[in-house]
């Protein structure tokens, strides 16, 4: 057991000054089964700690219904036996280009923007899941034996809100819940950034890219004393679907990095690694100053342009952080030794597809319940945070042929009118999408509407999913909409989808796809999808997550442990249009 306290300059563990070396590594990003090879990476690159997000969503489903909750203290665990401090920012709200930042979609359906504010059923809510979730955290503070070093008070805070209400409630509450190491607050060195998030008594961190002593003079302004902290250092940055792909310069992000350290504080490496965001659980963004534009959603990749790479490789990065943590190392100690890396795959193999189903029979055996409402309800109303929402509604008629649109469109649908594809509908940053064809009335339409991500930064945070507006023909809504979702969860369950009716599989075609690979020496491996359009993967059960042949990602990240000798199964969910080659594993 040990003390770690903030001195009056520096961290100080048994009244001894420390420096903070830390790296981001979330757990909910790596299979666990190579949690110990991650953080034995993040320590051989010279680093004393962890840092991780908990994303609520993740955990909670549900309203009561917790899922694999324990994961956290397994990873603080994995965290101390690799010989590193921990850094746990539990939220409740994390961004982290994660879904919805991290909140329960079935919370901000609720609410909206009473979300992240002194509202008594919010705090009810998130006092709930505290409850649940922080005795992980409580019994592994280094002054229980523990590493767990410093807990963040909400996150970047000072980027959504002023309600200093809220910020002191939770930093009473976690204080309430046992927490006894020293909490802090992370924001953007900018004034009204830290006058909306700071808490008085609670240390204040900033998070940045480059230009670190105007950044930290910035801080001094509201906080003279006390240690400085980068709390997230950008070493690199996200992708966007249909974007170029970002990259940093690594000599450029080492010299940013040696400019935090020649200031004497410490740092949050964002992302040390930053690994993939299985199962769909990418976030979105929305482009323009008041973030109304454009939607932006994440790659399934967040490599992030770490010096520790998507698969566990060490980077240029890595070394040129390595050379100059080695500078920094308590007591001049030596860095260890890089792990040895992870097994990767013997031999590429296709994949043999040898079964396929319409969306509509899959729908019919995975669905939820379908449900008729005057107006379309949205995915929070149908209890679907990731998946999609098939809407089915009638164009009385006889009419002649006018314009057929959805206002609200959140995000993407397919568009059959009398069983026919009709075209494909992005709700993009204007309130109104439209076919380019006219229809005539009497006619049968139905609307595959996907959520590619809700928005998990700014304003925009709590923005519901599907049809938010409604149906129009010409300037007419069209009332008695059947809905009924699909959600990606359903896919846990292997039974129901081998209940799901198969036939022979048809290329061009939208639907669930089955085949197997055969794989001689299982490893790491790279899937893809050559000619499809885009959909989801499963191997084994495991939910790889999204792709898109809008690129700039061509492949889906494969973890090791996810294979096995001999056959394996791979699902593959088209929404659009699908490749007359099979997916390939290499």
């Amino acid at each position: 057991m040990a003390d770690f306290t903030v001195g009056e300059s520096d961290f100080e563990l048994d009244e001894r000054p420390v420096r903070l070396l830390s790296g981001a590594l979330h757990y909910f990003r790596v299979h666990e089964g190579q949690w110990g090879h991650r953080l034995a990476m993040l320590r051989a690159m010279g680093l004393n700690c962890v840092e991780t997000y908990v994303p609520w969503n993740l955990h909670e489903p549900e309203p009561g219904r917790l899922r694999d909750a324990g994961a956290l203290g397994r990873f603080l665990d994995a965290a101390q036996e690799a010989g590193l401090w921990a850094v746990v920012r539990p939220g409740p709200y994390i961004c982290a280009e994660w879904e919805n930042g991290g909140l329960p979609h079935w919370l901000t359906g609720a609410l909206g923007t009473r979300v992240r504010t002194r509202d008594a059923e919010y705090l009810a809510h998130v006092e709930r899941w505290f409850g649940q979730l922080l005795p992980q955290v409580v019994a592994r503070q280094i002054d229980r034996g523990g590493p767990v070093i410093m807990v963040q008070v909400e996150n970047e805070y000072g980027s959504y809100g002023s309600d200093q209400v809220y910020l002191r409630h939770l930093t009473a509450f976690l204080r309430a819940c046992g927490v006894s190491v020293p909490l802090f607050t992370s924001d953007g060195p900018e004034d009204h950034m830290l006058t909306g998030g700071s808490v008085p008594g609670v240390l204040a961190t900033a998070n940045f890219g480059s230009g670190a002593r105007e950044g930290f003079e910035t801080l001094r302004r509201y906080q003279p004393s006390g240690p400085l902290m980068c709390m997230e250092f950008w070493c690199g940055w996200f992708g966007h679907w249909g974007a170029e792909p970002v990259v940093r310069d690594p000599a450029d992000a080492a010299a940013a990095l040696n400019e935090i350290l020649r200031c004497g504080a410490s740092v949050n490496i964002y992302m040390a690694h930053g690994g993939t965001n299985f199962a769909g659980w990418s976030g979105a963004n929305r482009s323009g100053r008041l973030h109304g534009g454009e939607l932006q959603p994440t790659v399934t990749s967040y490599d992030y342009d770490a010096p520790v790479d998507e698969y566990g490789r060490p980077t240029e990065k890595f070394w040129l952080f390595r050379d100059l943590l080695a500078l920094y190392q308590d007591g001049g100690a030596p860095l260890p030794g890089l792990p040895a890396a992870p097994d990767v795959l013997g031999e590429p193999v296709p994949a043999g597809i040898t079964q396929w189903a319409p969306l509509r029979d899959v729908l019919e055996v995975l669905g939820g319940p379908e449900t008729e409402r005057a107006m379309p309800p949205t995915f929070e109303d149908l209890g679907v945070d990731r998946g999609l929402v098939r809407y089915r509604v009638e164009v009385p008629g006889p009419r002649q042929a006018y314009p057929l649109g959805v206002t609200g469109l959140r995000d993407r649908a397919v568009v059959y009118v009398d069983g026919v594809r009709a075209g494909v509908l992005d709700g993009g940053a204007d309130d109104y999408a439209a076919l380019e064809e006219p229809v005539a009335g009497p006619a049968s339409v139905e609307l595959w509407v996907e959520s590619l991500g809700r928005v998990n930064y700014g304003p925009r945070v709590a923005e519901p999913k599907g049809i938010t507006g409604g149906v129009l023909h010409e300037r007419q809504y069209l009332h008695g909409v059947r809905a009924r979702g699909l959600s990606l969860d359903a896919f846990e369950d292997a039974g129901a989808v081998g209940k799901v009716p198969y036939r022979s599989p048809e290329a061009g075609a939208s639907g669930l796809f089955r085949g197997t690979f055969e794989v001689r020496g299982a490893g790491d491996a790279s899937l893809r999808l050559p000619g499809w359009e885009r959909g989801f993967v499963w191997v084994n059960g495991f939910c790889l997550g999204r792709y898109w042949a809008v690129g700039p990602q061509e492949s889906l990240y494969v973890p090791g442990p996810v294979l096995r000798e001999g056959t394996n199964e791979v699902w593959v969910l088209e929404l659009e249009s699908s490749g007359e080659r099979s997916p390939e594993l290499s």
